[in-house]
């Protein structure tokens, strides 16, 4: 395989204005387009190209296939105290997550904590982005997603249970920089195999196997993720659909696995509120103070900073601002192949 392939440097603003026309033409109601587009332009900002507009190709398929609902119209079906459910009617990911955001603070603000669940949703993408939302409205966000089976089980040879994403966000004093963890309970994303494979790269071997189970360094040839760090990942993942699918009322895994059945996508965003444990103003210097003592450890041999979560991806976003954002050239072509089956412009740069 080819390890280096050609990038286009393309505008945000650009970038997003042609994603939202892409999936607006694709089937997504004008508002849902917007939201997508911004979700996944805010992945290739801060570098997570897996998460980024390499997926909107999929996503019109999924509208097509009826996966996706790119008209739906989803709304509140319980709420009991500080705990909300939305039943999603298939809403494409980026509106149903950030439903579920909004809802949580609105809870959080009388609460103190606010649990919104949102059943049959679809792929949400980046999740940092919803817990970004929350830590910003001055709360600590946590947010998880779950979909079918896309990872091998621990000691298993085939797909048993999701990626199942987690994010947890904490606020500081200043509220555009807030910390952010956004990882996968697999060893890698399925995203980060899709972008190698855009980008005509190999992978490491340890990042998934093939249709026998045997692992393999070939993209195109991934059939299932492994979990990150073994029995620990594919722990998490189990019950975090404990926590995200059967608390909700909507299980993904058993229905995959014992009925063949794909039962969407859901998603849980909680928020807690600081004020409700009496640490309004102080908590968000208590937060600084812990960032200032982890930056300032030694780094390690061949580092020259030690870093928070998020904070590349932060740092890069600054500067793709400045310079524009690069789009490998697999991603490039499939974009520009969709926009011309749909007549949509496509933009100079990514020509």
């Amino acid at each position: 395989m080819n390890g280096i392939a050609e990038k286009r440097v393309i505008a945000k603003e650009t970038l997003e204005a042609f994603s939202a026309s892409l999936l607006e033409a694709g089937g997504f109601k004008r508002d849902y387009a917007r939201q997508s587009a911004e979700l996944l332009v805010w992945a290739n900002l801060r570098g997570a190209d897996s998460h980024g507009v390499l997926r909107i190709p999929r996503y019109i398929e999924m509208t097509e296939l009826g996966i996706v609902n790119g008209d739906a119209r989803p709304e509140l079906s319980r709420e009991f105290g500080a705990v909300a459910v939305i039943e999603g009617d298939r809403v494409p990911g980026a509106t149903g997550m950030s439903m579920a955001a909004d809802k949580a603070v609105a809870l959080a603000e009388t609460f103190g904590i606010g649990l919104c669940s949102i059943v049959r949703t679809s792929h949400c993408g980046a999740i940092g982005y919803f817990t970004e939302k929350v830590a910003k409205a001055g709360m600590i966000g946590i947010a998880m997603s779950a979909s079918k089976p896309l990872m091998v089980y621990h000691g298993s040879r085939s797909e048993g249970v999701s990626t199942n994403p987690l994010s947890i966000a904490a606020p500081g004093k200043d509220a555009n920089h807030p910390i952010v963890l956004d990882m996968s309970t697999a060893a890698v994303a399925l995203g980060k195999v899709m972008a190698a494979k855009d980008a005509g790269r190999s992978i490491p071997a340890d990042w998934g196997v093939d249709a026998d189970g045997v692992a393999t360094t070939d993209p195109a040839k991934v059939k299932a993720v492994l979990p990150m760090a073994g029995p620990k990942g594919s722990g998490l993942s189990l019950m975090i659909e404990v926590l995200v699918s059967v608390l909700a009322g909507n299980p993904l895994i058993s229905a995959a696995l014992t009925e063949n059945r794909d039962a969407g996508f859901n998603g849980l965003v909680i928020a807690l509120s600081p004020q409700a444990f009496g640490l309004k103003g102080r908590f968000e210097a208590e937060v600084d103070q812990l960032a200032r003592a982890i930056r300032s450890l030694p780094p390690a041999a061949g580092s020259d900073h030690v870093l928070l979560p998020g904070e590349r991806g932060l740092l890069l976003a600054e500067r793709r601002l400045q310079e524009g954002i690069p789009i490998a050239a697999g991603t490039k072509s499939r974009l520009a192949e969709e926009a011309f089956r749909r007549g949509v412009a496509v933009p100079l740069e990514l020509q």
